[in-house]
C-alpha cells in the first residue's frame, strides 16, 4: 500500500498572511491539527500546527489590557509561527516508510507531493486507520496471539494447519519476539471457534499468549 492510497485529500491549505485566529478556527471547523502553507502560486512554503498557533502570543503583554492583547494577537499571521523547513513525502512512498519517517522525526503528519505539487497530507490518524484494516479490527472472528520459533517454514505450518481445519484468515501480523529465537504472531480467523483454533495452534507454537472471540 502506498501513501497516495490512504492520504487525506483534497488538501486544506492556508496562505502565510492569514491571521492565526482564523487558522485556528479553520482547524476547529475542519477537525484537523495541521495546515500546509502555500504562496500565491500554490507552492508549499511551510506548515503550521495547532500547537504552533496556540503557543503564539505577543511578547511582554503583562501591562496590556485584554483589548490590547486581542489586538496584538490579531496582528500575528501564520508566516510568523509556521515551520519553514518542511519535511515532505512522495505520494508513491510505501505507507510503512511514511510511518517510520513520522516516528523518527517525531511529527504527526507529512505533506504529500507529486513532483513539486502538493497533493495530500498523511497523518497519524490515517495510519491508525490502516492499522485497523491490517488487524481486521472491524470484522468478527477468533483472534490469537502466539510465540513461534524463528525458523524457516514455521509460518507456513501455522497457516496451512488453520486452512486445513477450515479457517479463513481475516488478518495476520508478526512482530519482534523477546529474543532473536522467536517471533510474536497475531492473527484473526473466521470459520473456527476458540477451542478449535487453540487445538490446531498449540502444537505449532512455543506459547499461546492470548486467544479470544472478538
Amino acid at each position: 500500500m502506498l501513501v497516495k492510497n490512504r492520504m487525506s485529500q483534497p488538501v486544506i491549505t492556508v496562505e502565510p498572511d492569514m491571521p492565526i485566529m482564523e487558522a485556528l478556527n479553520l482547524m476547529k471547523t475542519k477537525q484537523i491539527r495541521r495546515l500546509p502553507v502555500v504562496d500565491g502560486k500554490g507552492n508549499l512554503i511551510g506548515i503550521v500546527s495547532n500547537e504552533d498557533l496556540l503557543n503564539a502570543s505577543p511578547s511582554d503583554v503583562t501591562s496590556l489590557s485584554v483589548w490590547e492583547i486581542n489586538y496584538l494577537i490579531g496582528k500575528i499571521t501564520v508566516k510568523k509561527v509556521m515551520t519553514k523547513d518542511v519535511l515532505t513525502i512522495n505520494e508513491n512512498t510505501p505507507i510503512e516508510e511514511a510511518a517510520r519517517i513520522m516516528v523518527d522525526n517525531k511529527v504527526g503528519g507529512l505533506p504529500v507531493m507529486s513532483g513539486n505539487k502538493l497533493v495530500g497530507v498523511i497523518t497519524e490518524s490515517d495510519l491508525f486507520k490502516v492499522l485497523l484494516e491490517l488487524m481486521g479490527a472491524r470484522e468478527n472472528g477468533v483472534r490469537a496471539t502466539a510465540i513461534i520459533p524463528e525458523k524457516l517454514g514455521e509460518l507456513e505450518k501455522l497457516t496451512h494447519a488453520i486452512a486445513e481445519a477450515g479457517g479463513s484468515f481475516i488478518s495476520f501480523g508478526q512482530f519482534n519476539g523477546d529474543d532473536d529465537d522467536n517471533r510474536i504472531v497475531t492473527f484473526k480467523v473466521s470459520g473456527m471457534d476458540e477451542a478449535a483454533v487453540e487445538t490446531v495452534v498449540s502444537p505449532l507454537v512455543n506459547k499461546i499468549i492470548d486467544i479470544r472471540k472478538v
